[in-house]
């Protein structure tokens, strides 16, 4: 099995070494600055999730990809999660389209039906159609990776009739995935419609998402399509030393838990609970540069997955904290898991 490893960013506000906030723009400047450092790391994608919120001010992610893209040559370019329920699929298609072509053909994307609702009312969708949205938004999506005239009709959008949607792809369509995060049906969702399965797991034992692995390889069987990869997005952060790593991590995650606590129904964390996740049956990937190495290998092993993306950094760590966990991600961790899977 070829591995490939990647990094995901909500665009998470930065703050400066005395803990100011940093302006939304200048966050996403240094975004971008992540982006291309992460290809000269050594990394094999990189990607932006949509967020519409003060302290993941990352609306327009297919924006500052490509503003990546004009400074790289290698690495890859994508969404860490499009919410597609809340947006047009066409409209997806023509960005991220144009982005493969400004990269040379370096573009994916992950479209989620919206963990983070924040962006239902901001566009005006209702919650009660939630998931109607995203099974047809798919639906007509998976159409639109085919290339040639569309015809599509449904209850989301208007219809289209042999349309022709540019611009078209010169090298055949970007790899597509769907983000799941414990829905049997978007398993199956993403099998029965030919994209790759995005496992993203931010909380509990990792092991338990097998099950969905498995289900993923089923399903693309009884529907009559050829394998599909498995990625794991998890959230972590890396520094010299496991206790530097908890110290810089912890209490920005204890702080941007509460603040999406009552929206995504979480329980606000405790240090304890902290340190079970950090654990190796947890799914946070914080500490030195073998800690986290040796997580990623085990779970990369246990999912049956081919590749990892760490979800890097959380509102309040600083420009500089990140550049530093890139650089080990990139040149100690990265390395150190191909060694373990050998």
């Amino acid at each position: 099995m070829t591995y490939t490893f990647g990094l995901d960013t909500f665009g998470d506000r930065n703050s400066d070494a005395d803990g100011t906030p940093l302006s939304h723009a200048q966050t996403i400047r240094n975004v971008v600055e992540e982006g291309v450092f992460a290809e000269r790391a050594g990394l094999d994608f990189f990607g932006i999730g949509e967020h519409h919120t003060d302290y993941f001010p990352m609306p327009a992610g297919d924006v500052a990809l490509a503003a990546i893209a004009a400074r790289t040559e290698r690495i890859r370019l994508g969404s860490a999660v499009t919410v597609l329920s809340s947006d047009d699929p066409v409209r997806v298609f023509q960005r991220y389209a144009t982005l493969d072509a400004i990269s040379g053909g370096r573009a994916e994307v992950i479209l989620g039906r919206g963990s983070s609702i924040e962006s239902f009312p901001l566009f005006g969708y209702d919650l009660a159609d939630y998931e109607e949205l995203f099974d047809e938004k798919a639906t007509l999506f998976a159409e639109l990776l085919k290339g040639g005239p569309v015809t599509w009709h449904g209850k989301t959008r208007a219809p289209l009739l042999n349309q022709d949607v540019v611009p078209h792809l010169e090298s055949g369509p970007f790899p597509a995935w769907i983000g799941v995060g414990g829905n049997p049906q978007s398993v199956i969702r993403a099998a029965r419609l030919g994209f790759s399965l995005a496992l993203a797991i931010i909380g509990g034992p990792p092991a338990r998402f097998a099950a969905y692995s498995e289900l993923f390889r089923r399903a693309l069987e009884k529907f009559g399509q050829p394998p599909r990869p498995v990625l794991v997005h998890s959230p972590g952060h890396v520094a010299a030393t496991d206790e530097r790593a908890k110290a810089e991590f912890w209490p920005r995650w204890r702080e941007t838990i509460a603040l999406v606590a009552e929206e995504r129904g979480f329980a606000i964390p405790a240090e304890a609970s902290f340190d079970r996740e950090t654990g190796p049956d947890g799914a946070l990937y914080v500490g030195s540069p073998e800690t986290v190495a040796d997580k990623i290998a085990a779970n990369l092993r246990a999912l049956g997955a081919s590749r990892f993306d760490l979800k890097y950094g959380l509102p309040g760590l600083t420009h500089d904290q990140l550049m530093t966990a890139i650089e080990l991600y990139g040149q100690q961790v990265v390395p150190r898991v191909r060694e373990l899977l050998g």
